[in-house]
């Protein structure tokens, strides 16, 4: 026999009910995942009476190379001339100004009027049988470059971070586009059984500029959005029952809730419905899961050494192994924000003391994450992803001549697994730095690219949005051919 219940018990989950029915669309919204619902056959993108789970996986247009993907994104914009792309001639001409043929029309965020060159002060050696080019701030990511395919000349459009941000996520500056994660969830599903389908971590001094539309659905339903989880206590806000709710009380709750939800949306046929079932479902089997996830307890002390994992101390680090533990409970998309690149002089970030220590806090968890992905046979099925959402100047900034400005015409970025070409190099930029002059990769051909390497032909992934078919690559986008295995 239960226990009669308090009147504060009582009063608490009547608070708890009219809560639910005022609050529940944006209340739970942020964990909308339902990637359980198949077996309750409850939420639906396109509901009716046989509805199914909206994260259930699809099938792909072909038969794909990769099954997930792991982006880290590097927020801010990394120097390539500083970590990547060695120029003699740049050295050569350091101090002297730009000739104009360079900038002639182009914009920039703080260069106004005459630039000077600007060399580096970093030393460049070839490493590895593929002898690929990094210089010294990368000593770990120089072992593993036989395992990664360098695309030394990318190219977006956006040179504010904000909107450059947008651009490298969801394909357009515009805020409220779905990102690359929701346009893989709504098109393949996810494998994970308790987990989202898509999860964002974030480490560094602050979040990235632009915040959660960087990972967000758009106009798609916001089941496919990702799910940031907490490094440190717990991982979901909100995510433990209420004080006085135990476990057997929030199940009665939830199926009860779910039951009216579901009797709602088949009478309105409204996805946001289903993203709603799946939401709550989701967060009563994550509250199982998500402290087991994040359990580092579990794991080695030999793995933990080769990421730099301090135990109990969020990290970067910390947040490639959650991300290869991620990928393992079949998580499809995983994304790592690591602040702060902007290497402007005037805030202290110059390419010094500043470049050194972000590149210590992000080397060794990258390379890490690699290695020990490809030592456990996870790297054939994952893409493993490295870049900001733009380059540096060749020239300085004639504030203060020690920091770069932000550049869009060419910068660099690294891809290992997933069908990707391992020990390659694809681009070259011309003798300053300044432009692609072979084999430019556009932002929307690594999004196709990526996309197709999961068995997805970005032309026929849409999604129809007042009055038109939406896609990830707009109008635009080819698949880079030299990238695939």
């Amino acid at each position: 026999m239960m226990t009669p219940l308090t009147p504060e018990q009582q009063i608490a989950r009547l608070v708890a009910r009219r809560h639910f029915l005022r609050d529940c669309q944006l209340g739970l919204g942020g964990i909308a995942a339902g990637s359980l619902l198949a077996r309750d056959g409850f939420a639906a993108e396109n509901p009716g009476p046989t509805a199914v789970n909206p994260l259930a996986v699809k099938p792909t247009h072909f038969p794909a190379k990769a099954k997930n993907v792991i982006f880290l994104f590097m927020a801010g914009g990394p120097s390539q001339l500083e970590l990547f792309d060695s120029k003699p001639k740049l050295q050569e001409l350091d101090g002297q100004v730009i000739p104009p043929s360079f900038v002639s029309n182009k914009r920039f965020a703080f260069i106004k009027g005459e630039a000077k060159l600007l060399g580096t002060k970093r030393k460049f050696a070839q490493h590895g049988e593929s002898g690929q080019t990094v210089s010294e701030c990368l000593p770990h990511l120089s072992k593993i470059v036989d395992d990664i395919c360098m695309l030394r000349a990318v190219k977006t459009d956006v040179f504010n971070h904000g909107p450059a941000k947008f651009f490298m996520n969801t394909g357009s500056p515009l805020f409220g586009r779905p990102s690359m994660g929701a346009w893989l969830t709504y098109g393949i599903g996810s494998e994970s059984t308790d987990l989202p389908g898509f999860v964002v971590l974030q480490s560094g001094p602050r979040g990235p500029r632009g915040g959660a539309p960087n990972w967000g659905s758009g106009f798609l339903p916001t089941t496919y959005q990702g799910v940031p989880l907490r490094s440190s206590g717990q991982p979901i806000l909100n995510l433990s029952n209420p004080e006085g709710i135990d476990n057997e009380a929030q199940q009665r709750f939830t199926s009860s809730v779910a039951q009216m939800n579901k009797f709602r949306m088949d009478a309105t046929g409204d996805p946001e419905i289903a993203t709603r079932i799946a939401s709550y479902e989701m967060a009563f089997r994550m509250q199982a899961s998500a402290p087991e996830l994040m359990d580092l307890s579990q794991e080695t002390a030999e793995t933990m050494k080769l990421y730099g994992c301090e135990p109990g101390k969020p990290s970067f680090a910390t947040n490639c192994l959650l991300a290869r533990r991620l990928i393992e409970r079949g998580v499809r998309f995983v994304q790592l924000y690591h602040t702060d690149w902007d290497h402007h002089g005037n805030r202290g970030t110059e390419l010094g003391v500043s470049l050194d220590k972000i590149c210590q806090e992000t080397d060794q968890g990258a390379a890490a994450l690699v290695q020990d992905l490809k030592q456990r046979g996870l790297l054939e099925d994952t893409i493993v992803v490295w870049g900001g959402e733009f380059g540096r100047t060749p020239q300085g900034e004639p504030r203060d001549f020690v920091g770069r400005d932000h550049h869009v015409e060419s910068f660099t970025m690294w891809l290992a697994g997933g069908g990707t070409k391992p020990g390659v190099s694809i681009g070259r930029t011309d003798e300053i730095g300044y432009y692609a002059v072979e084999d430019k990769v556009h932002v929307h051909d690594l999004h196709a690219t990526l996309l197709h390497l999961l068995g997805l032909d970005h032309k026929k992934l849409t999604f129809r949005f007042q009055g038109r078919d939406f896609r990830l690559t707009d109008v635009h986008g080819e698949i880079v051919e030299k990238m695939i295995a």
